[in-house]
Order: C-alpha cells, then sequence, then structure tokens
C-alpha cells in the first residue's frame, strides 16, 4: 500500500494544463462577479433618470447589496466545508443568474432592494470558494501569486463592466446590463457542471471520489508502481462540530479575530476611497470627468497590487508583505488630502493607494486560504470576508457624515488613515504573538511562532 499526500503531490508537480483549466473557470467566476458586484453601480443614472427619482433613493439599494454580501460569506460560503467547493460555487453562479435576470424586471426601488439584497447573498459565497478552490490546485512555490491573479478578474469584470454599460446602455437601456449580468454567469455555470473539479485535498479529507482521486494523481504526474494499492491522504484530519466553532480551535482564535478586525479596517478604508474618491476630488476644484478617472485610477492601482504583491508574498511572506503594504497604505492616503488640487500629483497618490489597499485585501483573501486547514477553509475565508463586508457598509456612511459635518478633504483622508493603522496594527499582533504563516508553504496544519 502507498501513502500519498496530495497536498504535497499538488505542491511538487509542475503547473498542468488540468490545473491552468481549474484556474481559469475561477478566475472568469471572479470576472463575473466584479462585473454584478458593480453593476446597479453603472446603471443606476439611467434608472434615476428613466424612473423620475433622487439620486438619494437608491442609497437603500446599494446598501442592500452589500449586506446581502456580508451574509453570503458569512453563512452560505461555509457550506463549501461540508459539501464540497464545487457544487456550492456552481450554486452560487446558478442563483446569481437568476436573481440577475429578475432584477431585470424591476420596477420599483423596494423591489430593486430586495432583488439586490438576494443578489448579493449569492455573490457572498462566489470569492471565498474561488480563492479557496484557486489555492487548493496551486503549487506552494507560487500560489499566492496565483491566488491574487485569479482574484483580479474581480477587478476586471468591474472595468469590462463599465466600458460594457457605458457602450450598451445608451442603445438597449439599462437593463441590458441586468440581462448581460444574467446570461454570463449561466453560461459559465454550465460549463463549471461539466468540467469544473472538486478540491482534491477536500475529496482527501471526507474520504470520497478514489477513483477521481487517482485520476488527478496521473496528471500531477504520480505512477502508481503495478501490482500495488495508492492510499490519499492530507495532513490533517476531518472536524466535528459546527465549523465556526473550529476557527477558534488548534490555535487559530487569535489568528482568526486579528483576520476580522484587519479585513473589517481594510475594506472600510477601500469602500471610503472608492465611493467618495471622485466627489472630493470634484470638491478640489476638478471637472466632473477628472474626478471619476481620479476612481478609475483607484482601482488600476488595485489591479497592478494584485499582480505584484503575491510575488512579494511568495518570496518574503504575508508578515513583511503587508505590514509593509499598509504602511504604504497610511501614507498614500494622507497624501492625497494634501495633493488633491494638483491632479497629476494626486492621481500618483490614489493609484498608490489603491495598489496598497486593494492589493493587500487580496492578500488577505490568500492569507486566509493558507491559514485555516481543509475542513474550515471556506468557513474561515467566507466569515472574514463577512465581517469585512461589515465595514464596507460602514465606510460610506462615515463618508456621508464626515462631509455634513463639512470637515476638509485634508482632515477626511487623514481620517481614512485610522482604520489602516488598526489594521496594521492586527497584523503585527497576529505576526508576534498568532500563527500567521510565513508563505504559502507553511499550512495550517504545520503553524509555528515567528
Amino acid at each position: 500500500m502507498n501513502i500519498i499526500n496530495i497536498t504535497d503531490l499538488i505542491d511538487q508537480s509542475k503547473l498542468t494544463k488540468h490545473q491552468i483549466w481549474v484556474l481559469l473557470l475561477c478566475a472568469l467566476c471572479m470576472v463575473v462577479d466584479g462585473f454584478d458586484v458593480q453593476a446597479m453601480g453603472y446603471v443606476a443614472p439611467a434608472i434615476i433618470q428613466d424612473w423620475g427619482i433622487a439620486k438619494a433613493d437608491l442609497g437603500s439599494v446599494f446598501g442592500a447589496g452589500l449586506i446581502g454580501m456580508a451574509l453570503g460569506a458569512l453563512f452560505l460560503a461555509p457550506f463549501a466545508d461540508k459539501f464540497g467547493r464545487r457544487p456550492v460555487l456552481i450554486g452560487a453562479m446558478f442563483a446569481l443568474s437568476v436573481c440577475m435576470a429578475v432584477t431585470m424586471m424591476a420596477e420599483s426601488v423596494q423591489a430593486l432592494v430586495s432583488y439586490r439584497f438576494i443578489t448579493g447573498i449569492c455573490m457572498g459565497a462566489i470569492i471565498p470558494n474561488c480563492v479557496t478552490l484557486a489555492g487548493e490546485y496551486s503549487p506552494t512555490r507560487f500560489r499566492v501569486t496565483l491566488m491574487m491573479i485569479i482574484s483580479s478578474g474581480f477587478i476586471l469584470g468591474g472595468v469590462l463592466g463599465g466600458v460594457l454599460a457605458a457602450a450598451i446602455i445608451p442603445i438597449w437601456g439599462w437593463h441590458s446590463i441586468f440581462l448581460t449580468g444574467a446570461i454570463a454567469p449561466l453560461i459559465l455555470a454550465v460549463v463549471m457542471l461539466f468540467k469544473l473539479p472538486e478540491s482534491l485535498p477536500f475529496l482527501t479529507l471526507k474520504n470520497r471520489k478514489p477513483d477521481v482521486l487517482k485520476t488527478w494523481a496521473t496528471r500531477l504526474g504520480y505512477v502508481e508502481p503495478a501490482g500495488t494499492e495508492s492510499k490519499f491522504v492530507v495532513r490533517e484530519s476531518a472536524k466535528e462540530g459546527a465549523p465556526i466553532a473550529q476557527l477558534f480551535k488548534d490555535n487559530l482564535a487569535l489568528g482568526t479575530l486579528m483576520l476580522w478586525v484587519v479585513n473589517f479596517m481594510n475594506l472600510l478604508a477601500a469602500y471610503f476611497l472608492a465611493n467618495w474618491l471622485p466627489v472630493l476630488m470634484t470638491e478640489a476644484g476638478h471637472t466632473g470627468s477628472k474626478a471619476v478617472l481620479a476612481g478609475a485610477v483607484f482601482w488600476i492601482g488595485g489591479l497592478l497590487g494584485n499582480l505584484i504583491l503575491g510575488w512579494f508574498v511568495d518570496r518574503r511572506g504575508f508578515g513583511w508583505t503587508l505590514s509593509l503594504t499598509f504602511i504604504g497604505a497610511a501614507l498614500a492616503i494622507a497624501m492625497i488630502g494634501q495633493s488633491a488640487t494638483t491632479l497629476s500629483m494626486a492621481f500618483l497618490v490614489i493609484g498608490a493607494a489603491g495598489f496598497c489597499v486593494l492589493g493587500a485585501q487580496t492578500a488577505l483573501n490568500a492569507l486566509g486560504a493558507v491559514f485555516y486547514p481543509t475542513s474550515v477553509r471556506s468557513t474561515g475565508i467566507g466569515w472574514a470576508l463577512g465581517i469585512g463586508r461589515l465595514g464596507s457598509i460602514l465606510g460610506p456612511v462615515l463618508g456621508a457624515e464626515l462631509i455634513r459635518l463639512n470637515w476638509s478633504t485634508p482632515n477626511l483622508f487623514l481620517t481614512v488613515t485610522i482604520p489602516v493603522i488598526l489594521a496594521l496594527i492586527a497584523i503585527l499582533v497576529f505576526w508576534k504573538f498568532g500563527n500567521l504563516p510565513t508563505a504559502a508553504s507553511q499550512s495550517a496544519a504545520t503553524h509555528k511562532k515567528i
């Protein structure tokens, strides 16, 4: 009997075409998710004009979507640790398609609130399971890099949505965006139904489908000796009890709490900036088009952060990379307020802020995938993102209140550095006193103090 550790087999493998296919499907899921998350923002001006409503009337619609995403991450994503990443991800894509199609038929703000809330729940399960599945099919030596490249699909989807909205809304109206957002996940879900495999560590841990494991082992380069049987194992054992309770056992408690804090604080800052940058740049004296471009620069900076920071994590570890990134984020955000009137300088520091804040968020998702063991990985990432989504709700609300109080632009941006500094402190506590993985090579089963 040959005992084969499936995780070691993946880690030691070359990146095969079969693994690339899984990663591509995960990336496409992220693109669709990014498109559908941003869809409401793209159609809002057209709906306001079509229905003759005030801008403020759509505030509850945006809030409902974010609340739904938080609940989906908290309570839907963890089902993947029981039933598998594959069925939850495919189910979420089918449900997302239905929700977007129904949203297309909305005729009132109240209907939009309900539809976007339910849509948000579906979307909340996508990122945790995409990151988890991509990480579980990636070799250790560039696992974080691959997870962060996959996650770039979210930003890419938002960018493509903006381009598409500008092209088709004037011709076919705002309904066409929701129709596109319904067709894309439906097609992808059908493809995934036939082509997306289940996580190999998950199948091994649950002792399911040994024939699938043997097929994939062959694809990964394993040659079974003639006349022998192979048994596939992972380093950990299956856990009993509620998944959320497991996040506080086996030396995971401090790391779990710090991940919640850092996700909450970073997403608070990210959504404050994403929502209010164009407004604040307008108040600084720039034209509307230049102000909107400032928002785009923020997301482009985040895309670059996704592509570059993973490389640093795989070589220098999470501790150094995230600590320096949050320091850079605080400095860049503070400088936005000081340079807002000078467009070229403002664009430079806004791009740097996006690089650090949005890039750090993707690195945090990857950190969750590395930190948590297979048995609770989707639960761990889902709860960290769910708690973080609460910060994403608070960020725009906080900005609105401070603007109502007539705070100056420099003071507003200085205020945003506070949650970033708190995120830095949380990472340092995790690094010093918790079991922060040095990099992807340190699995949850082999945590050591740094």
